[in-house]
């Protein structure tokens, strides 16, 4: 049996013709008792514009939990009982063989098999039809059947990520896959965009827009190019953040002095004040039960975390540790908070366990901003700054595992957005 103890852890977006620049992944850190896996090259996967077997080896290599094993000069037919003993030999513990095949309509088929080389028996089996334009999205998708039958948890290679690129005055909202290699713009404009955030469902973005010359925010339906205006209120309108089910949002808005919170319906309708302070309110972010709202708040005097129920009522502060944290995030599971803290000058990604208030930091960056969880709460996506340029990170909820994700043909990339599962 393979060992549990590995358990560590959408649509087309066109705004434009033009090409934008894959991301790459360092990745420095390694998760402990990574599992030994052998992905040798599918059978006829040359004939797609992306070998799928190489994006299940990327994938599995960049989740800190698998070690890749080199099948370089190695014949591997995709068979029912390969040669488990030259596997053996060659320090795999799990393998996987696959062959690719054209059908008659048009379209492609993967068959795949996920083998326990110790047990000598086969774990998993599928055959899955798709289109050559889909072959990225189909090696995420397998390597999501892989990862969760070795350790019991989701995979979350095919979710998606957005985020902020801009190069001189240009601006773009990105949506992209979770590796870095399928960019698309979902909006380019001439004015700043900033606060993307994904609906529940991954069918919507919402955000902050400055082309009205004043931030308003809008909501996007993916594979749409009009938007709809959720906030143009008096004065500033920011921080978007969507209730679990969807249904609401709230926002920061000072059409009555100070920023203050507010929730609304997503339809725009509903608006509601939360939060009645001295100070200011920002950044609100919903619990996993919709239960509370997260937010960043100088009422104390500096800027904290608090807490309100979501409905309104008395805020509960958060944060006791340093005299700066802002931009709270919560797990996916509700017992963590990120945020980013100053210590020492430096802005780094922290966690604080919501139970007993330890809290760790788990970067050595020295500007980071805008912490987002996976879906699975075991990594969390920021941007920092390097070289005075801004790119994306993640690092594992226990700081092991860090990976930068960089392109030298892109401008300052910020506010990233981790999406929801894949549906």
């Amino acid at each position: 049996m393979l060992r549990r103890k590995f358990l560590l852890g959408l649509l087309s977006l066109i705004a434009s013709s033009a090409c934008f620049a894959q991301l790459t992944i360092e990745i420095s850190g390694a998760g402990a008792n990574r599992l030994p896996i052998a992905v040798a090259s599918f059978a006829g996967e040359n004939k797609l514009p992306a070998a799928i077997s190489e994006v299940i080896q990327f994938d599995l290599n960049r989740s800190g939990v698998f070690k890749l094993i080199d099948t370089a000069g190695v014949a591997a037919p995709e068979v029912p009982s390969p040669d488990f003993s030259q596997w053996r030999g060659r320090g795999a513990d799990a393998l996987v063989l696959g062959t690719v095949n054209s059908l008659a309509d048009g379209r492609m088929e993967v068959r795949f098999r996920l083998f326990d080389t110790t047990k000598q028996s086969q774990l998993e089996g599928q055959a899955i039809t798709f289109r050559t334009e889909t072959a990225r999205r189909t090696g995420h998708q397998i390597a999501d059947i892989i990862y969760q039958r070795l350790t019991g948890l989701p995979g979350i290679f095919s979710t998606r990520i957005a985020y902020i690129e801009r190069q001189g005055k240009r601006y773009r909202l990105m949506v992209d896959d979770s590796d870095g290699q399928n960019p698309q713009a979902a909006l380019i404009s001439g004015e700043p965009i900033i606060s993307p955030a994904w609906s529940p469902d991954g069918s919507r973005i919402a955000y902050v827009s400055f082309e009205k010359k004043k931030p308003i925010v809008y909501v996007r339906p993916l594979g749409s190019s009009m938007p709809f205006v959720l906030a143009n209120f008096k004065g500033s309108n920011s921080a978007p953040a969507w209730s679990p089910d969807g249904r609401k949002l709230a926002v920061t808005l000072t059409k009555d002095g100070l920023s203050q919170l507010y929730l609304l319906n997503a339809d725009g309708s509903g608006l509601r004040r939360l939060t009645t302070s001295a100070g200011i309110d920002t950044e609100p972010v919903f619990s996993p039960d919709g239960a509370s709202i997260y937010f960043t708040s100088d009422r104390g005097g500096s800027p904290q975390i608090y807490k309100i129920p979501a409905e309104g009522g008395n805020a509960q502060r958060v944060t006791f540790e340093g005299s700066y944290n802002v931009s709270p995030r919560i797990s996916p599971d509700g017992k963590t908070l990120a945020y980013i803290a100053r210590n020492n000058g430096m802005f780094q990604v922290t966690v604080q366990d919501l139970a007993t208030q330890q809290t760790q930091i788990l970067t050595d960056s020295a500007k980071d901003e805008s912490p987002s969880f996976a879906p699975d709460g075991r990594t969390i996506l920021y941007a920092t700054e390097v070289g005075g340029r801004g790119v994306l990170a993640t690092v594992s909820i226990d700081g092991r595992v860090r990976q930068r994700l960089s392109s030298a043909q892109v401008g300052d990339v910020r506010e990233p957005a981790w999406g929801p599962l894949a549906k």
